[in-house]
């Protein structure tokens, strides 16, 4: 056990030692009886004293008065214990009743006009959510994972703004293109897709995963796997893919492939700039289940104040209990 602020003993260790020298001053004020003094004189008193009766009452008397004083300062100190925070340990494991959500971004060449747009829609998707898992992983030529799953929200709006910030070219190397660029081609849907699918952790439980890929499907360069098998990979890891499309209806062909290969996980495309995108989305995500996850064991210190609560009162209870009787015996 550990007391959160110990001194508050020291205090009511304090504040009985007042008491007792204040009770010791008041029974020496006056060394004996003065001519004042009230007692009847009882003659032949000495016998009335010698008598077993009165010897065995005085004697309980003294040990009612002795029991009431020990018992007042045992309740005082358990008071100043109580009110000093009593804490034990306890181990807890968190419970993180959620779904994870991977944040998918295509930082090639035909999207950057868009990205901007993207992100801040990326934003509005967070602000609908409450206690996901959420990640970034951006990709063009070659995957960059920016933050894994968290549901540190204040976290994850800052990443998206820096990234988002990427994006002015302020810097001679954009925050984007630090590891994107390291294959062959360019905006390697299928890839990115892939290794945004194999992002998520904790593979053994059954968990709601979803993966929001923003691309406008224009590949350039020869990928790895193509976005249907891409999207094959994803269902069979049981991650349902919802697209953002920012060119839908553009290119018939191009879009019709990324809502077949959304469609094929059990999710949909949007295009980026419909009103009910947003609000599709949480939707969709929300009516998957959330299941619980299990965090680390943690030791941490609780208040624990019931059995010095329960002590305090028992003195407390016996205190006047026998104040009560060293009363009657004096009347």
């Amino acid at each position: 056990m550990t007391l959160n602020t110990w001194w508050l003993v020291l205090v009511a260790l304090g504040v009985l030692l007042a008491a007792v020298l204040v009770g010791v001053l008041l029974g020496i004020r006056s060394p004996g009886h003065d001519e004042h003094d009230r007692a009847a004189l009882v003659s032949r008193a000495e016998r009335v004293r010698a008598l077993p009766s009165f010897r065995a009452a005085v004697r309980r008397r003294t040990a009612l008065l002795v029991g009431v004083i020990v018992v007042g300062a045992i309740a005082v100190l358990l008071g100043g214990v109580v009110a000093a925070r009593p804490m034990a340990a306890k181990t807890i494991q968190p419970v993180n009743a959620s779904r994870d959500i991977m944040l998918c971004l295509d930082v090639s060449g035909s999207m950057a006009d868009v990205d901007v747009e993207v992100l801040s829609v990326f934003e509005e998707l967070l602000a609908g959510f409450e206690g996901e898992r959420i990640g970034l992983t951006i990709f063009n030529s070659s995957p960059v994972q920016v933050f894994p799953l968290t549901d540190d929200y204040a976290f994850v709006k800052e990443q998206l703004r820096s990234v988002r910030s990427s994006f002015d070219y302020a810097d001679e190397t954009p925050e984007h293109w630090v590891g994107t660029l390291n294959g062959p081609g360019a905006s390697l849907i299928g890839d990115g897709l892939a290794a945004c699918t194999m992002r998520f952790d904790h593979q053994d439980d059954e968990r709601s995963r979803s993966v929001i890929l923003a691309t406008d499907n224009e590949l350039a360069g020869a990928s790895i796997l193509t976005i249907e098998e891409a999207a094959q990979y994803a269902a069979a890891q049981q991650v349902r893919v919802f697209a953002l499309n920012p060119v839908q209806g553009k290119d018939a062909a191009v879009s019709a492939q990324l809502a077949d290969a959304a469609a094929l996980t059990g999710g949909q495309s949007y295009a980026l700039r419909a009103t009910t995108t947003v609000g599709d989305i949480i939707a969709e995500i929300q009516k998957q289940e959330a299941s619980a996850l299990k965090g680390q064991a943690q030791v941490v210190q609780v208040d624990s104040p019931d059995l010095w609560i329960a002590l305090m009162l028992l003195a407390i209870l016996a205190f006047l209990v026998l104040l009560s009787a060293a009363l009657r015996r004096r009347a």
